[in-house]
């Protein structure tokens, strides 16, 4: 029998995804449980819209992801922090302390989107990469000046 997964079984597969199984595997345990359909010619078109949508959502995403990752590349952002000699911070600029300065130039972005591999200690100017998406990455200007 012919089914199409509605939640991921293990050693089958995963939602939307069309397999064939044992008529009583498919009766007694996938169905009932809601874990799959019968692949039934409307549940095969009714998965194809729901798929078409899928990936014109994930194009609308990915265009807002550029769009936002080439507004944040034109932009440059400017921290004040407390330094002592030679320009050692009295502790240091975050990746928290970037997306707020972000933020209030109307551009939000989620900390743990600002890819920092430490966080910044002294005074200077900076490039910061921040990841929208898994294939969108956008690169900020970081002017780290004295207080």
């Amino acid at each position: 029998m012919e089914i199409i997964l509605m939640k991921p079984v293990a050693g089958l597969g995963e939602p939307g995804q069309i397999c064939k199984v044992a008529d009583g595997y498919a009766r007694n345990y996938l169905i009932p449980k809601g874990l799959a359909e019968p692949a039934t010619p409307a549940a095969r078109r009714r998965l194809e819209k729901i798929r078409a949508a899928e990936e014109a959502q994930r194009a609308a995403q990915l265009a807002a992801a550029r769009e936002l990752a080439r507004r944040i590349s034109e932009t440059s952002v400017t921290i004040r922090a407390r330094a002592g000699e030679e320009g050692k911070l009295f502790g240091s600029v975050t990746a928290a302390q970037i997306a707020e300065a972000l933020e209030v130039q109307g551009i939000l972005v989620d900390r743990h989107s600002v890819s920092l591999e430490q966080p910044i200690r002294e005074l200077g100017v900076y490039t910061v990469p921040i990841h929208l998406a898994p294939e969108v990455t956008a690169s900020l200007k970081v002017w780290v000046v004295e207080e």
